[in-house]
């Protein structure tokens, strides 16, 4: 039995990964539902599709840069399974929210107006929940699995997460014609992860602190007024977070393994961004396909995130390593340029009409499409995965969720950024295949990235100490 099936059996990890899968699932389902409903519903022109897929994807990143560094402290100084339960309570609210506005969308009630503003605040309601989940899904590991685990564990929780995405996407995919069922769904998996994280073992603070709110705490003390306190609030408590995550990703920038480690990842999901955008016009303005065929590309790449996050962890045997990392992002690449020469040679049917999955997997190039994509995500997942465990062993166990949220907060703003790209291509009118030219050149900066990190992991390896060398191995 290897390490990674043990830990399944194990009370002090399966119920945080069951927690993790049902709120990725729940994200997705509801995201992806929303973003397919929209696109392939409502509008009929490829930039106001495209625009609204990014403006989606701004919303559900916009959070981890406003609150990963409050989530950071909270988790550092509080119970870290006491949050999750709390966390997840909350997702039954914005569900519920979400679950009405699909149904107002699905009835044709004020679409424009109310319906397409409440599902997207609902989208930023839900991206709240995550930012404050996603420190905690990594740093509790170190409390709760020996050290030789947390890779194994590490990869479970990214494997896992992926599985989830692809079980809401594929869901999500086909529920578009019958999207009652997506309703229900997403109230009832908010209900099932929060029963899940009732059994997350207690995860107490190293010691106990304060959290503190530097611009706010003096504001509150001054002003008296009820009132003006609380329209004042808001504003101020913002700037405290951006002066809070300032100072966060600050303190990483000391420590070269994790700072280069946390760079590289968030340069991956850039690349990221941009692709997820692309895919729902893609798969319906070029490729002539149906919501299922869209659904099924965020499922392939999915899948290889997956496969990629297994397949590292036996590569490297346990090590925390990236010396595979600059040649895993250069067959990322590779695989990405032959997904752009194969969208470019798809000819569409002559009727011209969208075609369901089953006619579409029949086209001569359905099959080398999805094996392109399926090796850019797995490339992909054996790039990013080490680097996550980086975060968590490389630095004071006090400090892994702050370390995390810091990453978060980076890797946040470089999907802003990437989503911010892909929507100004859309919006100067550049066609949706010629788009993934600018993801395949951002895999070289990635290979300098991961070359970088690997040389400062070997620099490091060789000033430690013996024992600290002994550790490392």
């Amino acid at each position: 039995m290897t390490t990674s099936t043990r830990l399944l059996a194990r009370k002090r990890f399966l119920p945080l990964m069951v927690t993790q899968f049902f709120n990725a699932f729940n994200d997705n389902l509801y995201k992806t539902a929303v973003v397919l409903f929209v696109v392939y519903e409502i509008y009929s022109d490829e930039k106001q599709e495209t625009l609204f897929s990014g403006i989606a994807s701004l919303l559900f990143i916009l959070p981890f840069v406003l609150f990963s560094a409050l989530a950071g402290q909270l988790a550092d100084t509080h119970d870290k399974a006491a949050i999750i339960r709390k966390v997840k309570l909350c997702e039954i609210g914005w569900a519920s929210l979400g679950a009405c506005g699909l149904f107002m969308a699905w009835q044709g009630i004020a679409v424009h107006s109310f319906a397409i503003p409440l599902l997207l605040a609902v989208v930023f309601l839900a991206a709240v929940q995550s930012a404050f989940l996603g420190p905690i899904k990594y740093a509790i590991l170190p409390q709760h699995l020996k050290k030789e685990e947390v890779l194994p564990g590490t990869g479970l929780i990214e494997a896992g997460t992926y599985i989830a995405i692809l079980a809401g996407t594929i869901l999500a995919g086909f529920m578009i014609d019958a999207i009652e069922y997506a309703i229900v769904f997403i109230v009832l998996t908010a209900f099932v992860g929060y029963l899940s994280s009732r059994f997350v073992p207690d995860a107490p603070p190293h010691e106990e602190q304060i959290v503190h709110f530097p611009l706010l705490e003096p504001y509150a003390a001054k002003v008296r007024n009820p009132v003006l306190r609380w329209l004042g609030y808001a504003p101020v408590a913002i700037a405290d977070q951006v002066v809070m995550s300032w100072r966060l990703v600050k303190q990483t920038h000391d420590n070269r393994e994790i700072w280069l480690a946390i760079v590289a990842i968030s340069f991956f999901w850039t690349i990221g961004a941009v692709l997820f955008i692309q895919f729902p016009p893609l798969a319906k303005n070029q490729l002539l396909a149906t919501p299922e065929v869209a659904s099924l590309f965020l499922v392939i790449f999915s899948v290889g995130i997956a496969v990629g996050s297994v397949a590292i962890n036996t590569l490297l045997k346990g090590e925390v390593s990236a010396r595979y990392a600059p040649v895993c992002v250069v067959i990322m690449g590779l695989f990405l340029l032959g997904f752009y020469f194969i969208s470019r040679a798809w000819v569409p049917n002559p009727a011209q009409e969208l075609l369901p999955i089953e006619e579409w997997i029949l086209e001569p190039l359905a099959i080398p499409i999805s094996i392109t994509l399926l090796g850019i995500s797995t490339a992909g997942g054996m790039f990013v995965v080490p680097l996550y465990a980086f975060l968590t062993t490389r630095c004071a166990p006090d400090a892994a969720s702050r370390t995390i949220a810091a990453n978060n907060i980076v890797n946040s703003l470089s999907m802003v950024a990437g989503s911010g790209i892909a929507i100004g291509m859309a919006a100067l009118g550049i066609p949706v295949a010629e788009q993934l030219l600018l993801a395949t050149a951002m895999t070289v900066i990635s290979a300098w990235l991961g070359k970088l990190l690997h040389n400062a992991e070997r620099d490091a390896f060789n000033a430690a100490s013996p024992e600290e060398q002994a550790a490392r191995s």
